[in-house]
């Protein structure tokens, strides 16, 4: 037997005859002083209303109290032949048993008849047992053990007969008591093995080397211990080890240097730790460290699925490389709390070879089956719209859908309003020219510690003088040093952050170019400059400017409510809805003020503007085919109007899915202005959405139901002002009419459930780089989930007791000591 044969530690779980027999219940037909009684035969249905009854035995075993024993393993899984993986797996074996009610009652096999005495099983519960379909008895520990004690006699005592073919004698009771025997007999040294086995405390290891309980109570100090500063550093998201773990080193890692720290400031935990601890029992070693963060995991994970219980939820995925250059695939869980509540949790990451459609799925459905979550039960899905996340034949979201019909699929929205951001830029030309200039602005002004010195000093310099001439006012939180942040595709928010840190920062980037340009030391960088210089000067550039940064930030409050983890999908298409109004109201009465704005801004700066009445003479050499126009027309038709179109197109192309028919179903249950958009019939089309979750009855009862629940919300003062589905769930909850609205409930659960965006996964990717960075880039994958786990979810992660996580550590592995 090898080492890992020997530390296995199996849960053998076996159905036993102890309620077999009944006694006569007075509801039941029969005498009950009658030895003999007819029974209903195995072939014949069983009566209404009578399940039949199991028990089942839990005996724990320890293959290393017997290591001499090679064939105690063997015989453990071979008790039953057919269900070896089931034993493995630790899966509770339940035969159903016949309802006989008499006290002695007889069963009719092959023609005969048996009788038998209940009573039977309760005096041998320990060892008897039957098999239904041999019709015989067996020991069950004299199977285990008759090879480890003398079998000498052992047929005089019916030895064989309750091992190998079974005891048939059902008219000789006293058979059993002639197979017990005396103390000292072949079944009584069997128990005795047997219930040593089954008994922890007494393994081979503590017979040998026996803990008094002071260790005992030293080792759980330590343990304890170990496991408060490695909570402090996942929470935190530290390293664990040091380059340099010796007793000589300086620094011997975050752990052993917390733990060092944590045992001077508590002696008594410093009495048990390092020099005063037994050499193979420190409790501080790299394998110790992750079963203990392994442990606090797996926690973890067992309260989010606790909280999600057997309820709906949506999952969201998304793939990301890490340091290491591997892929990974963060998975988060999307659900409706027990108190209505929607919560997104971070499940794990798990590293893929490839990004295809199948792999993905392969990947998640390994995750549910993990934790023993259903398919089935999915109602959402979100991811970042890729074209293997997204594809209608082989996109991850078809293969999901074509084995849960209810599984939704959603764009997410906060990727698709930066694309629409990145696609004006790009499709217009005076976009275009505009970001050009602010990559080179970025390049020659950023471009060096020292430049950015000089920016710095610049603007320290501006805002003294403000202050001088009080047209600033101080203040905590007021006047901070701000930078140019380059702006980036896939980064949210990032287009918004430079255009309005331009215009705050362009007395200072004025400055910074002039001392640039009279620089001799960096002549290569005069030309880039002096074009610069003449590009910011210009009324064009500042137009731009300030018109995207309008535009720009009315899409950015869509951006920032989109990056909420508890937003709904109803609400999210009332921003954008709200997004696409204001908008339009900016291109009907928004022209004046713009340009009041950036008139005063030039004025300010002293730079040219020009007459709106005067013709435009267009940047560049491009003028010998232009066609005349004014400046008026150029810049509020060609740019101002146009841009805002275009905007508007995009945002229209992009959100497709606020026009689907489920979602404009769904707007139909929001609370706002006393539930305004309250359409019956929209919601019962709803329910066809999701034929699994409503059957016939319940869609007939949910129309008067719906009658019923919009009177009550109306006319209850404690639903008005609600401003999301989010908010109706939890007042639901809280006045429990979700318990009498239970169909509407469901409702607005599978609404809640609908993913907005994939915030918590690019958040996921955020923290992997910080776990796993340039230093740590060997981590294993593992570890690397565990500590992601513990990390993101932390709210969860405080909750989870020091007791619960040091007992799932005991249970991991064979250990020296026991607590």
């Amino acid at each position: 037997m090898n080492e890992n044969d020997r530390s296995m530690k199996k849960k053998v779980r076996i159905s036993t005859l102890e309620s077999f027999f009944h006694k006569k219940s007075k509801n039941q037909g029969g005498s009950s002083s009658s030895p003999i009684a007819p029974i209903r035969r195995d072939d014949e249905s069983p009566p209404p209303n009578v399940v039949p009854p199991t028990r089942e035995r839990v005996v724990q075993f320890d293959i290393n109290s017997l290591p001499h024993d090679p064939g105690l393993r063997r015989r453990i899984l071979d008790y039953h032949p057919s269900d070896h993986e089931a034993i493995r797996r630790e899966y509770i074996l339940k035969e159903p048993l016949q309802p006989y009610e008499h006290d002695f009652c007889q069963r009719e096999v092959g023609g005969a008849m048996r009788r038998f005495n209940p009573e039977w099983f309760d005096t041998y519960k320990k060892w008897l047992e039957y098999s239904i379909a041999k019709d015989a008895a067996f020991c069950f520990v004299c199977y285990l053990f008759k090879d480890n004690v003398d079998v000498l006699n052992a047929a005089s005592q019916g030895h064989d007969a309750f091992t190998n073919n079974g005891f048939r004698g059902w008219n000789r009771p006293s058979a059993f008591l002639k197979h017990v025997g005396q103390v000292n007999s072949v079944h009584n040294k069997c128990l005795e093995k047997y219930e040593a086995t089954i008994d922890p405390n007494t393994c081979i290891q503590n017979v040998i080397d026996p803990k008094t309980p002071q260790a005992r109570k030293e080792y759980r100090i330590r343990l304890t211990a170990s496991l408060h500063c490695l909570r402090f550093l996942l929470f935190q998201g530290l390293a664990i080890r040091g380059h340099d773990e010796s007793e000589k080193s300086s620094n011997q890692g975050n752990f052993r240097e917390l733990l060092k720290w944590f045992s001077q400031r508590k002696k008594k935990v410093g009495k048990t730790l390092f020099k005063n601890a037994p050499g193979n029992n420190q409790m501080t070693s790299p394998l110790i460290q992750k079963d203990l963060i392994n442990a606090c995991s797996r926690e973890t994970i067992k309260g989010i699925i606790e909280e999600l219980g057997d309820d709906y939820f949506g999952i969201l995925a998304d793939e990301s490389r890490d340091v290491s250059c591997k892929e990974q695939m963060a998975f988060c869980l999307r659900y409706v709390t027990k108190g209505g509540v929607v919560v997104e949790r971070f499940i794990g990451v798990v590293h893929v070879m490839n990004t295809t459609a199948m792999t993905l799925k392969n990947a998640i459905y390994s995750i549910l089956a993990e934790y023993s979550l259903s398919p089935s039960r999915i109602r959402g899905q979100g991811y970042d719209g890729a074209s293997n996340m997204k594809g209608y034949i082989h996109g991850l979201k078809t293969l999901i859908k074509n084995e849960s019909q209810s599984a939704y699929y959603i764009h997410c929205f906060a990727h698709q309003l930066q694309l629409t951001l990145v696609a004006v830029s790009k499709k217009n030309s005076d976009c275009g020219w505009l970001f050009d200039i602010l990559s080179i602005i970025l390049n020659v002004v950023s471009g060096s510690c020292k430049r950015q010195e000089i920016m710095k000093e610049a603007q320290a310099k501006i805002l003294a003088k403000a202050f001088e001439n009080e047209e600033l006012k101080t203040g905590k939180g007021l006047n901070q040093e701000l930078g140019l942040g380059r702006p980036g595709d896939t980064r949210w928010g990032s287009h918004y952050k430079l255009l309005v840190n331009v215009i705050l920062l362009y007395p200072s980037i004025r400055e910074v170019l002039d001392i640039i340009f009279d620089d001799p030391l960096h002549f290569d960088d005069h030309p880039k400059a002096d074009h610069v210089g003449f590009a910011i000067e210009s009324f064009d550039f500042m137009f731009m400017v300030h018109m995207m940064k309008t535009i720009f930030g009315l899409a950015n409050q869509l951006n920032i409510a989109l990056q909420k983890k508890d937003q709904d999908i109803v609400n999210a298409i009332s921003l954008v809805k709200q997004t696409k109004e204001r908008l339009q109201q900016m291109r009907e009465d928004g022209w004046e003020s713009l340009l009041n704005l950036v008139t005063c801004f030039c004025d300010k700066n002293k730079i040219g503007v020009p007459k709106m009445e005067d013709e435009y003479l267009p940047r560049g050499k491009k003028k010998r085919n232009k066609v005349y126009t004014t400046n008026l027309h150029h810049f509020r038709v060609e740019v101002f109007f146009a841009i805002i179109d275009l905007q508007t197109q995009e945002l229209n192309n992009r959100f497709d899915e606020v026009s689907m028919e489920l979602l404009s179903c769904m707007t139909c249950l929001n609370p706002v202005d006393n539930f305004s958009s309250f359409d019956k019939l929209k919601l019962l089309r709803l329910v066809e959405f999701y034929p699994n979750d409503f059957t016939s009855v319940e869609s007939s009862y949910l129309e008067d139901e719906l009658d019923t629940f919009i009177y009550d919300m109306r006319r209850d003062d404690r639903f008005h002002g609600l401003k999301d589905m989010g908010e109706l769930s939890v007042k639901l909850f809280e006045t429990k009419k979700h318990e009498s609205y239970r169909l509407v409930y469901l409702l607005i659960k599978l609404v809640l459930i609908l993913p907005v965006a994939t915030v918590t996964v690019e958040r996921a990717f955020s923290v992997m780089s910080i776990v796993k960075n340039r230093l740590r880039n060997s981590i294993g994958d593992q570890f690397l989930n565990d500590c992601l786990v513990t990390y993101i979810e932390k709210n969860v992660f405080l909750k989870i007791n020091d007791e619960n996580i040091l007992n799932r550590f005991q249970s991991m592995r064979s250990r020296r000591e026991r607590m």
